[in-house]
């Protein structure tokens, strides 16, 4: 029951930041500049062409009025339209959500793999302090947290594409069809069948996870390896051990939940950049998914899109938070009491 009330709790605290943030950032977005500034430099257009525009966009009211109004047709699904060049008065939600779909596959894979290999090796590490695996795990994640991201994906797709030019020249293209190591998105490929479907995505999707992964596996490592040696130094571990129970079951079972409640802070917000940094990895792979969304609504100053863009933003910030909050529960019943 504590547990049920614990989490109503935080859903509560969770709706009026959300409705803040959408405040804060409409406002932001509002004060950036014209939406229509390049409708307004065309000589050909007339001024009353324009207050027409504006007046369909709401433009001409108050920006707390035109806050209220955007707010009450975005939670009925009415995101706005599109007032780009070239994708002027197209609907924002299913641009916005194409491009987040696109994006989460991408982020969620990379992170699940990079907590749970992560947590592992920094479990491992702590457990062998000093040893060459500790030392090998060390050197690994200080040598990747300190590597951009841009630099990670580069490397990895130049090395991709001579192990395609390799894999071509061993005559096995014929076998597999096409490379299977893509550096394009899945959005390009197409398939014959659910084998085909399967080794195509497969290909696309594991570039970019890894090179996401990479950086994130870093910091888990290394938060998961100081949490756990100092969980290992608490009193009541060494009483465990005093009592004579097996290494493996005062680690599992009194060492690793308690060491776990640091790295889940920090996967909460870890996500939330993942996610707005996900740009650069798409980029390179040529990705069409958030980050290119929010280039493309920034260089054409396109509010409706832009504000879509930060509140979906938003709302996975919160919701890991929330995640993370609900697993500091679960990890240690003293919070959800207090």
């Amino acid at each position: 029951m504590n547990l049920v009330i614990y989490i109503l709790r935080r859903l509560a605290i969770s709706i009026p930041v959300l409705l803040v943030g959408t405040f804060l950032v409409f406002m932001m977005v509002a004060a950036a500049g014209d939406p229509l500034a390049e409708l307004r430099g065309r000589p050909n257009i007339n001024p009353e062409a324009i207050a027409e525009t504006a007046r369909q966009l709401g433009l001409d009211k108050p920006i707390i009025e035109r806050y209220f109004y955007w707010l009450g047709h975005f939670l009925t699904g009415d995101w706005g339209v599109s007032v780009a060049q070239g994708n002027a008065m197209q609907p924002v939600f299913p641009k916005v959500m194409g491009a987040f779909d696109v994006t989460i596959k991408l982020v969620v894979g990379a992170e699940i793999l990079a907590l749970i290999v992560g947590v592992a090796v920094g479990v491992l590490a702590a457990v062998k302090q000093y040893s060459i695996v500790d030392y090998v795990a060390t050197t690994l994640a200080f040598f990747l947290f300190s590597m951009p991201i841009f630099c990670v994906a580069i490397v990895l797709k130049t090395y991709a594409i001579q192990i395609n030019v390799w894999i071509r020249d061993l005559g096995l293209t014929d076998l597999l069809g096409n490379p299977w190591l893509r550096t394009t998105s899945p959005e390009t490929l197409s398939s014959t069948g659910f084998g085909d479907f399967l080794a195509k995505y497969t290909g696309a999707y594991l570039l970019p996870t890894l090179s996401i992964m990479a950086i994130s596996f870093a910091a888990y490592s290394r938060f998961q390896r100081a949490s756990m040696l100092e969980t290992l130094n608490m009193d009541y571990v060494r009483t465990a051990r005093a009592k004579g129970l097996s290494g493996s079951r005062v680690v599992f079972r009194h060492a690793f939940r308690n060491a776990l409640i640091p790295v889940a802070t920090l996967f909460s917000v870890n996500f939330g950049q993942v996610l707005t940094g996900a740009i650069i990895t798409e980029t390179v792979f040529n990705w069409h998914g958030m980050g290119t969304l929010l280039v493309q609504s920034v260089s054409h100053n396109d509010p409706n899109t832009l504000m879509g863009w930060l509140v979906v933003v938003a709302v996975m910030v919160v919701a890991a938070n929330l995640i993370a909050d609900l697993l500091y529960g679960i990890m240690d019943p003293r919070i959800r009491v207090g």
